[in-house]
């Protein structure tokens, strides 16, 4: 099939065309589940527009901690449905939907006490390999196994001997969340959806008690347009009660906020082959492998400040590092973190005053006709949170809608991702590009991974690397703004590449160079590129200040102190 490019002139004519008719579904909200829900309305036949007031997976979608997973933690909380439930999806998406961008990531978990732990530990995870088996859905994964200490200590050399006394290894899943949920929306695209990103709603439209549409500013080209529609979902995460205030609807539900910051360090700060999984006196903590990285994280704590922009604070730093220096031989430092990034988990608010107690499952309700909310859930489980939301939708539409069909339609790129990489040698030789830059291009566009290379094609210099930053290639730049809806150049830095948290010195680097290549896409002048520079650096100063502040509210303020590149 097409794919989707989304670049300046198909935003334009988005925005255009959401105005022109009557959609069937109109979407708000285009982190993971708001993108998954507009890919499930239109592979049913509904015409479909999706709106995102600042970039595609701005909020929490780009801010997790990169696993696809069945949740092990919630077998000991007994909520075996929701383990069954992402563990299929886990193996719907490394096998069928996206295999381009899912990966297996082994985990090693130290036992710090002989029989008992292992027996309880081991029988959780054998609980968790056989779900997952039962499913048909994991045989693209190897199943656990026990190690002695010796042996663990061969998979990681990095952990101290009197951490553990032996140790279990098993198997899950991780992608990077910003590129699969761009590729969501394109995939949407591709099927007909109308995307736009910089398009903030700013009320709805009513006719008695029906919301029948919605009221969309460009925010960018500063125009307004009233957008009508069937049905519309809000699926804005951490935003939901503010969504469902223009609404003048209460709600029958309101979602918290819980933070959750990671740190990036350096892949040879830990000698691991392995990544690792620690638990903590309220959680578990992950030491994730991440290209020529470590992701470290997460916290999980109560935050009601700035949603757009949650700032980490030197208290959350200092806690990861307690925390897994209290296993690692060698303790890390803060010279040794390259990059803090905090996410904002949406939690359905309950009884209970922990976040970490508050519900991981979703909820859809119809507060109002004419209009669906989503909220809760977990990244893993998306499809089935916008499979629920679509299905309440349709109760509203007179009209016979088919069912969901999600479950078979691969995302883009992932249609003839396994034939190109088997002959990635053979792209490398013709394209002159190492076959590890190959490798990189496939496993972030799977197939479209041609489309990039069509780019060098017709300018050599484009398949040079970034300076100050040469995982990634010039191309990917360009790209980044003709085809994936990047407007601008934090968008690039920060979700299309992940520049902003993998270089010491945040992608400061490379900012100008990255602009430059983004400009003649964008048709931004000399005066247009110094602003976006401009605004780069002041925010990594501002994050930097943020990381540097002992408390939440002191390092909200710091972060604060660097405006938006376009103000909503």
């Amino acid at each position: 099939m097409r794919t989707a490019t989304l670049g300046p002139a198909q935003r334009a004519e988005s925005l255009a065309s959401m105005a022109e008719r009557e959609l069937d579904v109109l979407v708000v909200g285009a982190g993971v589940v708001g993108a998954g829900t507009a890919l499930d309305a239109v592979t049913r036949g509904l015409s479909v527009g999706l709106v995102e007031a600042r970039d595609w997976a701005s909020g929490t979608s780009s801010r997790s901690s990169k696993l696809v997973h069945g949740g092990l933690r919630y077998l000991e909380m007994l909520d075996f449905a929701l383990v069954r439930e992402a563990l299929k999806e886990r193996g719907l998406l490394l096998e069928r939907l996206a295999p381009h961008l899912v990966k297996p990531v082994a985990f090693l978990y130290p036992l710090q006490h002989r029989a008992w732990e292992r027996m309880y530990a081991g029988s959780g995870v054998a609980l968790y390999d056989a779900m997952s088996m039962a499913r048909g859905h994991g045989r693209g994964l190897p199943m656990h196994r026990h190690l002695s200490r010796r042996q663990a200590l061969r998979v990681a050399p990095a952990l101290k001997k009197d951490a553990l006394v032996g140790a279990l290894q098993y198997y899950d899943a991780q992608m990077d969340d910003a590129r699969f949920v761009a590729t969501l929306v394109r995939t949407a695209a591709a099927y007909g959806a109308k995307v736009a990103n910089r398009a903030r709603v700013t009320g709805f439209l009513r006719e008695g008690e029906r919301v029948v549409g919605a009221r969309v500013q460009d925010v960018e080209g500063g125009g307004e347009y009233e957008v009508r529609a069937k049905q519309i979902v809000n699926a804005t995460g951490v935003w939901t009660d503010d969504t469902q205030a223009m609404v003048g609807e209460r709600g029958q539900f309101h979602v918290r906020a819980s933070k959750g910051i990671h740190l990036v360090v350096p892949k040879d700060r830990i000698t691991s082959s392995s990544g690792l999984i620690l638990r903590t006196e309220k959680s578990v903590l992950f030491v994730i492998p991440w290209g020529r990285h470590w992701i470290i994280g997460t916290t999980d704590t109560d935050w009601d400040l700035d949603k757009a922009h949650p700032a980490a604070s030197s208290a959350d730093i200092d806690y990861l590092l307690e925390h897994v220096n209290s296993v690692l031989s060698v303790p890390l430092t803060r010279d040794d973190v390259q990059g803090v990034y905090a996410g904002l988990r949406p939690l359905l608010a309950g009884e209970s005053d922990a976040t970490s107690k508050l519900s991981r499952e979703h909820t859809v309700a119809h507060p109002a006709p004419g209009l669906v909310v989503v909220a809760g859930g977990k990244y893993t489980t998306y499809r089935v949170m916008a499979k629920d939301a679509v299905d309440e939708a349709v109760h509203g539409l007179d009209l016979r809608v088919a069912e969901c069909v999600t479950e078979d339609v691969p995302l883009l790129g992932a249609e003839g991702y396994r034939a190109l990489w088997n002959a990635r040698a053979r792209i490398a030789a013709r394209t002159g590009l190492h076959v590890v830059r190959v490798e990189h291009l496939l496993n972030r566009y799977g197939a479209m991974a041609e489309e990039v290379l069509d780019l060098i094609a017709s300018d050599t210099s484009l398949g040079d690397p970034l300076q100050g930053a040469d995982d990634y290639l010039r191309a990917e730049v360009v790209y980044a703004a003709s085809h994936e809806g990047a407007r601008h150049l934090d968008d690039v830095l920060t979700r299309r590449t992940r520049i902003s948290i993998e270089t010491f010195d945040r992608g400061t680097r490379c900012a100008r160079e990255a602009a430059e290549l983004m400009a003649p896409v964008l048709g931004w002048d000399k005066g247009h590129i110094e602003r976006e520079v401009e605004h780069y650096e002041k925010r990594v100063e501002a994050e930097r200040e943020s990381q540097r502040q002992p408390d939440d509210l002191t390092a909200d303020a710091a972060r604060l102190g660097a405006p938006d590149i376009v103000p909503l």
